[in-house]
C-alpha cells in the first residue's frame, strides 16, 4: 500500500517535468471548444446534440481565430 501511495505520489512530479507549454492554437481550440459548448447549451436547452455541436463549432472557430493571429 504504501508503495503504491508513494508512486501516485511522485508519477505526475516526473511527468510535470515532461510537459511543455501550449501553443496559442491550442489555448484558442480549447478555449473556444468551452465557450461553444456553454453557448450550444444555453441555446439549444441543455441538449446533448447541440452542447457537442457548439463545443465542435467553437473548437474549429477558436483554432482559426488564434492561427491567424500571429
Amino acid at each position: 500500500m504504501k508503495n503504491r501511495a508513494m508512486c501516485l505520489l511522485i508519477a505526475p512530479a516526473l511527468l510535470a517535468g515532461c510537459s511543455t507549454s501550449p501553443t496559442r492554437q491550442q489555448i484558442g481550440t480549447a478555449t473556444g471548444a468551452v465557450v461553444g459548448g456553454v453557448v450550444g447549451a444555453v441555446v439549444t436547452g441543455g441538449s446533448t446534440v447541440g452542447t457537442v455541436a457548439g463545443a465542435a463549432a467553437g473548437g474549429v472557430l477558436g483554432a482559426e481565430v488564434a492561427r491567424t493571429r500571429r
